[in-house]
């Protein structure tokens, strides 16, 4: 596996070895070992899988409360995938890291504690799939409003056509006025 530096250096992008033919292909998509060694030294408690439709936006979300460490990656279809350092004593607090996820390219991205997450749905489908070092508590979770001007993500829409949140996300808060670490 290879690391690819982000600009927030707490994140980072995973990129497996692929071995393939014409049969198909392999791949390790995660090594305790390794990944303690060189990118965080955090246990992994729950795994988790979605799957969306195009158009579709999930995020900005994190815990406050057993906050969660997400490695993420998308198995089938492709997203834009988001996550915003929300540490106050931070260098890099309120920037944010957008990459492309796809079943394709197979790569991963490490989230570590601190950040909201989310993504958008660019492909027809995705199904989308991430071990977390916590386990999901909801009455914890705060949702950041996915299109805050302050944080000026730009998000890959389709001809600018809103994407569809859920009535949470809808409401999300703006970042000046989110809890942060």
């Amino acid at each position: 596996m290879k690391i690819v530096e982000t600009s927030i250096p707490d994140v980072k992008i995973i990129e497996p070895k692929v071995f393939g033919d014409e049969r198909g292909f392999f791949l390790e998509t995660f090594r305790d070992d390794w990944f303690k060694e060189n990118v965080a030294d955090v246990t992994f408690i729950q795994d988790n899988h979605s799957k969306s439709s195009h158009g579709i936006l999930r995020g900005l979300h994190y815990q406050m409360e057993t906050t969660q460490g997400k490695l993420v990656r998308v198995t089938s279809g492709e997203v834009y995938d988001v996550a915003v350092d929300m540490r106050k004593t931070s260098p890099t607090y309120g920037q944010h890291i957008g990459v492309v996820l796809s079943g394709d390219n197979k790569r991963q991205l490490w989230v570590p504690e601190g950040f909201a997450h989310g993504f958008y749905v660019m492909s027809g489908t995705a199904e989308f799939v991430y071990k977390c070092t916590d386990y999901y508590a909801p009455q914890h979770e705060v949702s950041l409003l996915w299109n805050d001007p302050a944080l000026n993500i730009q998000w890959p829409l389709v001809d600018d056509i809103k994407p569809s949140v859920s009535a949470k996300d809808e409401v999300g808060l703006f970042f000046k006025d989110a809890p942060s670490f």
